[in-house]
């Protein structure tokens, strides 16, 4: 089916893009409780279900439930249609535990829906088909009606609700807003919605007629099935009734409203044939485990799950996105610039397909299970189910053993959970909902034409306005620095606002600078070094400190406040006199000192080559040395008393320097004296000995 209800956006979306905050309504959960509506009766139409209990074809009712968000005031709220999986049998019966509107996926992804402000929809649709068959054209033919029958119901079920809009709209739906998904078989529904829209042509393909009648025959033809979109009364000929008469097979359901939609999605399934995908069918959206063995993900045969059996040839997720993306239908969302962590790791398995999500899923284990069942490649990780409620009604059905349902069911999903289930949805929904928004034409924004960022295409407000909150202007004198957006109220009008000054200006709104008549501000004090003569009015600026204001130099005085040309530029170098390295010119400090430590004549006696600075300890064989030879200071370390003797020469005096070269201590000696030390702290000094020929350095410890 072809529409045109997704072009008009298009152009503007192009030059748009998307742009996807925090809470935005359809994309984030801003309702926290859903309303359900259950077993909605939406159409009656002909089922052969009975047909298995070997009764008549017959009309049934169809149903749906109808999820809302509770609380919502919106009566003009875009639809979501779901369609279950199931294989066009019951569960248990189709040998799943899947296959109803209640499927728990179903369930979940609805309530999603609903919660982000969505009214969504699951869906049942007539079921029965022959898998059983030995006869391929058995098989094909009633695999094909039932597809053709799920897409009649999908097409109902979007009419009843836009005759519920028609007719007081209790259910608060925007009927120009409808997407149709489908899960499983529901996605063969789902996709062949979208594009079966020339039956004479599409259902007239080789593969869709049964070459063993004479003359040939459709599997499908729309005269005795209704057209497409089951909109009009069709009769089943006795000749090829199962009743062997007349049979109603086509009830129209509201068929006077239409039945377009915007979009479609689908998690498996397959197309039944590519060539009903042309340019101009809505958007489509597809995920696919790309080993899924039952519904191929290029092209690839449709088989009996049971007996392996052919049944049709169909087109995958893989071979519709690529004929999607090559007829631009996908434009819509394609060129919306949608670059989500959804996006990006679809965008590593896709092969460039916008809107083809690829499932990469584990390997089967290679050991059988307790029954000696082979496990399968997986086909729908999204799915989960209660296994012990589907292995007791597998029992019942099938007389089978305890235990042989549950397992059989995981061979598919062997890490069936419902965590692993809505793990599995979070990618779904991540990266669908996105492109649901943008091909409904929706833009986050802000909606509030008072704000600073008012975004007129915006129709999603997206809590992000700026309202005005104060003066933004730099140079008004009313600023406000925390302001985000201009309320008009900046002052800008500068003078002076003082009606005593000569250039008062009434029409002024910030003040300027006032001229006064005769009125000179300044120092008034004559004593004061910034004195001004001419000043009439005392400033409280006068300065009686003068010094060196420089911070920069040797002599800064920070109480200063009038510089008198005092300073001293700082010079770094050793300070301490008694140091090796001292500098006389140094007026600071710079750790550079090196003090006396021992013997660096490598010629004397008592050489000592880690020494850097001479202490005047080096001993030579010389007379001086032989004189001081004999010299001896005890104890060292010290703590209260010294004695230093010399038997060769007599000892004058000594001076004792701490390590910063300040003299600490002086004392006047004979040859054999004792010097009191107690007053000196503990630590390290020099201790320099006269005679009259000579000085003798040594270290002292004071402990």
């Amino acid at each position: 089916m072809k529409t045109t209800l997704q072009s008009a956006l298009t152009i503007a979306l192009l030059s748009l893009g998307l742009s996807i905050s925090a809470q935005d309504r359809y994309l984030d959960d801003v309702f926290s409780a859903v309303t359900v509506t259950s077993d909605v009766t939406y159409a009656t139409n002909i089922s052969i279900l009975p047909m298995l209990q070997g009764l008549p074809p017959g009309p049934a009712t169809l149903k749906c439930d109808i999820y809302e968000p509770d609380g919502d005031v919106l009566t003009n709220r875009p639809v979501i249609i779901l369609v279950h999986t199931g294989s066009f049998l019951p569960p248990v019966l189709n040998g799943q535990p899947t296959g109803s509107k209640s499927d728990l996926s179903i369930v979940e992804q609805c309530t999603r829906w609903a919660k982000k402000g969505y009214v969504a929809v699951a869906m049942e649709n007539r079921l029965g088909w022959n898998p059983q068959s030995g006869d391929q054209d058995v098989r094909t033919s009633t695999l094909l009606q039932a597809a053709y029958r799920g897409i009649q119901d999908a097409k109902a079920m979007v009419r009843y609700m836009r005759m519920t809009e028609d007719n007081g709209n209790p259910y608060g739906i925007d009927e120009s807003k409808i997407v149709l998904g489908g899960q499983g078989t529901g996605a063969y529904i789902s996709l062949g919605y979208a594009t079966l829209d020339d039956p004479a042509t599409e259902l007239m393909l080789p593969k869709f007629i049964n070459f063993s009648t004479s003359p040939p025959s459709p599997y499908v033809y729309p005269l005795f099935f209704g057209n497409p979109d089951g909109t009009d009364s069709a009769w089943l000929p006795a000749a090829v009734s199962p009743t062997g008469q007349n049979e109603l097979w086509n009830i129209p359901n509201n068929p006077t409203y239409s039945n377009d939609v915007n979009m479609v999605f689908n998690l498996g399934g397959a197309l039944a044939d590519i060539s009903w995908l042309q340019t101009g069918d809505v958007p489509m959206v597809s995920f696919h485990c790309e080993m899924d063995p039952y519904g191929p993900i290029d092209t690839g045969d449709v088989i009996v799950p049971t007996t392996g059996d052919f049944v049709v040839e169909v087109m995958g997720s893989r071979t519709v996105q690529h004929y999607a993306n090559q007829y631009l239908n996908n434009d819509p969302f394609a060129l919306a610039g949608i670059s989500d962590v959804y996006t990006t790791a679809a965008n590593v398995n896709n092969g460039g397909l916008e809107g083809l999500y690829v499932f990469k899923t584990p390997a089967p284990s290679t050991t059988p299970n307790a029954f000696g069942q082979s496990y399968e490649e997986e086909g729908s990780p999204w799915d989960w189910w209660d296994n012990a409620s589907y292995d007791a009604m597998f029992q019942a059905v099938n007389g089978a053993p305890a235990g042989y349902g549950a397992a059989n069911s995981l061979l598919g999903n062997p890490n069936m959970s419902a965590a692993n289930g809505n793990a599995y949805l979070d990618t779904v929904q991540g990266y669908l909902n996105p492109r649901i928004f943008t091909v409904l034409g929706f833009i986050a924004g802000c909606t509030d034409a008072t704000s600073c960022n008012y975004n007129a295409s915006a129709n999603i407000d997206d809590g992000s306005c700026i309202l005005p909150d104060g003066c933004t202007d730099p140079l008004a004198c009313n600023y406000d620095i925390l302001a985000t957006c201009d309320d008009g109220s900046c002052l800008t009008d500068y003078g002076c606002m003082n009606s005593a000054a000569t250039n008062y200006d009434p029409l002024a709104t910030c003040p300027d600078s006032c001229i006064f008549p005769a009125v000179t501000y300044g120092c008034t004090d004559s004593t004061a070094y910034n004195y001004n003569p001419t000043a009439s009015i005392d400033d409280t600026s006068c300065c009686f400190i003068a010094g060196c204001t420089d911070a920069l130099a040797f002599n800064y005085d920070i109480t200063a406040c009038y510089d008198d040309g005092s300073c001293i530029p700082v010079a770094l170098g050793c300070t301490y006199s008694v140091a090796c390295n001292y500098d006389a010119s140094a007026n600071s400090d710079d750790g550079s000192c090196i003090f006396p430590d021992g013997c660096t004549d490598d010629e004397a006696d008592n050489y000592d080559p880690t020494a850097l600075c001479d202490d005047g300890s080096c001993l030579y064989p010389t007379a001086i040395n032989e004189e001081i030879s004999g010299l001896l200071m005890y104890p060292n370390p010290a703590n209260n008393v010294l004695t230093i003797v010399s038997h060769s020469v007599e000892i004058e005096n000594i001076n004792i320097y701490n390590l910063n070269g300040q003299l600490v201590l002086n004392k006047v000696l004979n040859n054999h004296n004792t010097v009191n030390v107690s007053s000196l702290e503990s630590g390290i000094y020099i201790v320099d000995i006269l005679s009259e020929n000579t000085s003798v350095k040594r270290k002292l410890i004071i402990e």
